[in-house]
């Protein structure tokens, strides 16, 4: 249901309507919650992505004149078609006042917006969580910021490599005494977009309950911690730094990245498989070696065991090793390049590579859901799920939902306020 200006705007007189849905979106769980969205970059976009996926109707605001100019990678780019897939896209002038007025009447019936500009930004523009909670009490507002919506780094600019850094994550990743090492992935930005999807959504429950929105918030630095999960709780339990373990687990041996003949093999036999690891692998003499007796020998001679176990491993195949470890019912598997993971037949099972369809771009495979519920589908278990939008795509066609004639809207395109 949307809600919008009669076909007299000038009067300001709201009246109600009804979109048809199709069986499959009354599915989809979110197919009744509109959102508008002013993010950028990866964090807020993965947000808004996850509400996009579950059905949610997303209108990414984006600057006129500048296609793309706010996000990461090309439009017709792998980046941008991944993040923004499901969504429609509008142009709107939010530093003019007509801009502001046209986003104003949006929020007005919205359910959620989400932004992660720097705090001071969004009420410089007039689109902060007050004023548009003025106008729409029962409004969900999601902000994602660098180091928190105020404190004393509040205003600073703030990117995944810098929450990496800042938050302890780089200090204990890679080998030992190497100094820092980033993730290989934007872990901060993607973890930091997931925390805030799931803080909307429990927001939303909880409207239906007090009938009230409210405003969600989360930061980067935050997400990074967060994280870092056990071993950030080493140090605010009994400050204790973790180390740098390089491709081993930082707390239990035998657990990590072992050399095999033809490559390498994550192997993880937890503490109480260790003999079972050892005569699965030929290794029957660890058991009797006292450095390795204990669990506490085992982390303290880590080096040692590391160099005798790969004395195993480097004389067969990871196959091998795989297949022997998994019929023994020892975690294990192997360190795949990308193509190898896309095609091992486990993940093709899953679905998590999509085929989608561009008018422009043709088919071509993004990332789906990796959570699935049996009544309610995503998009992309659905088979509804769209590319993403081009630049502008549905301005007129959203304009005129909230009600403005051909007329208003040549104005507004004119003047260059969409």
């Amino acid at each position: 249901m949307f809600e919008g200006l009669s076909d007299k705007p000038s009067k300001h007189t709201f009246v109600t309507w009804k979109i048809p849905m199709t069986d499959t979106a009354k599915a989809q769980v979110l197919s009744h919650i509109t959102v508008l969205d002013l993010t950028r970059a990866r964090s807020g976009p993965t947000a808004v992505r996850q509400l996009a996926d579950w059905g949610a109707d997303v209108i990414k605001i984006e600057t006129p004149g500048a296609p793309g100019s706010a996000d990461l990678g090309r439009r017709d780019g792998p980046d941008f078609q991944n993040l923004h897939r499901n969504k429609k896209s509008m142009t709107l002038d939010l530093k003019s006042d007509e801009g502001r007025a046209i986003f104003h009447k949006m929020a007005e019936t919205a359910d959620v917006v989400v932004e992660n500009m720097r705090p001071g930004v969004k009420h410089r523009l007039g689109v902060d969580y007050e004023t548009l909670k003025a106008l729409n009490p029962r409004i969900v507002y999601g902000s994602i910021s660098g180091f928190g919506q105020d404190g004393p780094y509040a205003e600073r600019p703030c990117l995944d490599q810098i929450a990496q850094g800042m938050g302890g994550h780089m200090m204990v990743t890679g080998e030992p005494g190497t100094g820092p090492m980033r993730s290989g992935a934007a872990i901060s930005d993607m973890t930091a977009g997931i925390l805030c999807a799931n803080g909307i959504a429990l927001a939303l429950l909880e409207r239906e309950r007090s009938g009230e929105g409210q405003w969600v918030d989360t930061s980067l630095l935050e997400a990074m911690i967060f994280l870092l999960d056990f071993q950030a709780a080493s140090w605010t339990f009994d400050r204790k730094i973790p180390p740098q373990a390089g491709n081993h687990h930082p707390s239990i041996a035998p657990m990590g990245a072992f050399k095999t003949k033809d490559g390498y093999i994550n192997m993880a036999p937890m503490p109480e498989m260790w003999e079972r690891f050892c005569e699965t692998t030929g290794l029957d003499a660890l058991i009797d070696d006292a450095r390795f007796a204990s669990f506490d020998d085992r982390y303290d001679n880590r080096p040692a065991l590391i160099e005798e176990i790969e004395k195993a491993t480097v004389t067969q195949t990871t196959a091998h090793w795989t297949e022997l470890l998994n019929d023994a019912r020892i975690p294990c598997g192997p360190i795949y390049t990308l193509d190898e993971a896309f095609a091992d037949p486990q993940i093709v099972h899953t679905g998590i590579a999509k085929k989608v369809s561009s008018k422009k771009l043709g088919e071509f495979e993004i990332i789906a859901q990796p959570m699935h519920m049996s009544r309610t589908p995503n998009r992309h278990d659905a088979d509804t799920v769209t590319a993403a939008p081009e630049y502008g795509e549905h301005t007129i066609d959203i304009l005129q939902r909230y009600g403005y004639s051909d007329d208003d809207i040549a104005t507004l395109s004119k003047s260059g306020v969409v």
